[in-house]
């Protein structure tokens, strides 16, 4: 009776591996979700349509963008860690999804044990600005005046935790400044006041502020990256003018729920460094200040850890904490 039993088992056990195996030989078989956390015409919506649009042509299935704002991208996140690991719904994040773990004290998921990484597709700088009143016109001269003025000078971000924030915050611990941050609703309210002059600087998007600059409106001194960007290659990088170590950018990658079988995972991490080397995705994002990536999901895993490890140390040595 036992060896009977065991040899169901076993037929049963074979009967499924074949589902399984069909289940992403052909895969996409319908269209998938990607979910995003915040709302549309931001920069994570435009680079995951951009992206998902690439996808689509290169699968022959719809790759839908679905966004799903509230609470700083922690709604979708919950939505997708708690979603069936069949590979038709997805995440596209960016940066602020390693800063959230890291500014609040109780998450309804688990930001590196809940989500398979895809890949990091794209990542591009921010740009150090001051509004054209303020008597500086190099790095070197911001963190005289700076030093100079403990305290005096206000810089505004698009609230507290976001990633314009953080870059705030990364540039006053290395630094060792002393800088008053102004949390605005919002990239908008904080770059309009940057404009007008209510506030004397910010680390902002180069894809929403490089036109203020060409403008004349706000002055741009530095890029917050490794190296200098192609899109403005005068401007030097922070960590080149006087604050060693400085680097950050603004990011772009696909995660999905884990348990995603990995040949799914393995075949959409190709699609996307494919779409990343796609003429069009490189014009498109290097207009923007931006650069395709495309990477393995094992180094996007490595990226996420690194990044969730370096805001934590950030925020435990500022203070910073959002309830």
């Amino acid at each position: 009776m036992q060896a009977i039993r065991h040899i169901c088992l076993v037929i049963a056990a074979l009967a499924v591996v074949p589902a399984q195996a069909q289940s992403t030989d052909g895969y996409p078989l319908k269209p998938v979700r990607v979910v995003v956390g915040l709302a549309p015409g931001g920069g994570t919506d435009i680079q995951a349509r951009l992206f998902a649009q690439k996808l689509t042509e290169y699968l022959g299935r719809s790759f839908v963008v679905d966004n799903r704002a509230g609470a700083g991208g922690t709604v979708a996140y919950s939505h997708v860690a708690k979603s069936a690991p069949d590979g038709y719904t997805l995440l596209a994040v960016a940066s602020g999804y390693a800063i959230t773990p890291a500014v609040y004290r109780k998450l309804q998921y688990d930001p590196i044990r809940d989500f398979a990484p895809v890949s990091l597709a794209a990542e591009a700088p921010f740009l150090l600005l001051t509004h054209p009143s303020l008597p500086v016109k190099s790095p070197r001269d911001l963190l005289a005046l700076l030093r100079a003025k403990p305290g005096a000078l206000d810089f505004g971000s698009a609230g507290y935790g976001s990633s314009t924030h953080m870059a705030l915050a990364l540039f006053t611990y290395l630094g060792k400044l002393n800088i008053t941050h102004v949390p605005y609703k919002g990239t908008g309210p904080a770059l309009t006041d940057a404009v007008s002059g209510q506030v004397h600087g910010l680390f902002g998007n180069i894809l929403s502020c490089l036109p203020h600059v060409k403008s004349g409106r706000l002055r741009a001194l530095a890029v917050s990256s490794a190296q200098r960007a192609t899109v403005v290659p005068a401007l030097p990088t922070i960590a080149e003018s006087g604050v060693p170590h400085y680097v950050t950018t603004t990011w772009h990658g696909w995660l999905a729920p884990a348990g995603t079988a990995a040949a799914v995972i393995g075949k959409l991490s190709g699609e996307l460094a494919r779409a990343a080397r796609a003429p069009d995705v490189s014009r498109r994002l290097a207009a923007d200040g931006g650069e395709a990536v495309g990477s393995s999901p094992e180094q996007f895993q490595q990226h996420i850890a690194d990044e969730i490890a370096r805001w934590r140390k950030v925020v435990q040595a500022t203070g910073i904490r959002v309830e």
